[in-house]
């Protein structure tokens, strides 16, 4: 049994079919089912159930399945580990963030950190929330700027920019010329609102009901610009942070005196696996960054 043949194992574990996994791997097919049934033989049992368009797993497949799994990540972590003792400065850095931090937050951080860490290079993700917790889980990405709203297991966070919400009125509502307002005095209106997997969410529905109601929601978004525009054309109000950028000649932005309307965003990473130095080394520029609660 060598490395190959584990490889091999997975694709076609992954893929379902002999052709597929044979295309992927850059082989023939009768040279993979030559490995794969090698390889049954050598472990005693059969791994795959074969059907008419391709092969599933069976008990046995499935249970040496997670081993493989395991083995090969660790020796990818094994190779990671060598190239960084030899380059600790050099790497790439996985980043996924939400959507409202891409217009300044993120530039303006990831250019403080690269004029002092030239080397150092990042692949960048903007999504929602949930789907940043999920791609932290699936190691996906090594770090998150997010804002999750339950422990997650493995997953550590700590608290990087403390946020002011504000609600946002087309140009003519009956609030518009005020600098502040109480949030209750929207109650009957309808909302603009960010979907459920963005983190925000569950902040504006606490908020509001602490405000005393529930909001009546007319349309739900994810993109910033998208809510605001939305807002500009009548389709509600909503409660969202500042956003750089935005129309103001069709909006006005009013601050929340009560209750007070903020929300935290995380840097989140996990705590089960390995972590290179050049993700160590941003992970603690971040948190050693005193201008980033604002």
């Amino acid at each position: 049994m060598d490395l190959h043949q584990l490889l091999y194992f997975q694709t076609l574990a992954k893929l379902q079919n002999f052709t597929r996994a044979a295309d992927e791997l850059a082989l023939t097919q009768p040279a993979l089912s030559r490995s794969i049934a090698k390889l049954e033989d050598e472990l005693g049992v059969p791994l795959f159930e074969r059907k008419i368009r391709g092969v599933i797993l069976n008990q046995y497949g499935k249970s040496f399945l997670e081993h493989v799994d395991q083995i090969l990540q660790e020796i990818t972590i094994a190779r990671q580990e060598l190239k960084d003792m030899v380059n600790p400065l050099h790497g790439t850095v996985s980043l996924a963030f939400i959507h409202t931090l891409g217009s300044r937050f993120v530039p303006n951080l990831l250019g403080v950190f690269r004029r002092k860490f030239p080397d150092i290079r990042f692949q960048l993700t903007q999504d929602t929330t949930n789907k940043i917790m999920n791609q932290l889980e699936s190691t996906k990405v090594d770090l998150g700027f997010c804002s999750p709203n339950e422990q997650v297991e493995h997953i550590s966070t700590v608290p990087i920019i403390n946020e002011e919400l504000f609600l946002i009125v087309p140009k003519e509502h009956r609030l518009a010329d005020r600098k502040q307002v109480y949030l209750k005095e929207v109650a009957n209106e309808p909302f603009v609102i960010y979907k459920h997997e963005s983190g925000i969410r569950d902040v504006i529905e606490r908020l509001c009901q602490n405000a005393g109601f529930q909001p009546t929601v007319s349309f739900e978004g994810v993109e910033d610009a998208t809510i605001a525009g939305l807002v500009a054309a009548n389709f509600g109000v909503a409660l969202a942070p500042f956003v750089p950028g935005l129309d103001m000649t069709r909006l006005s932005l009013l601050r929340v005196c009560e209750p007070v309307c903020r929300r935290i965003v995380y840097m989140a990473w996990r705590t089960n696996g390995y972590m290179s130095p050049a993700v160590t080394q941003f992970k603690t520029f971040v948190e050693e960054s005193s201008c980033l609660v604002e």
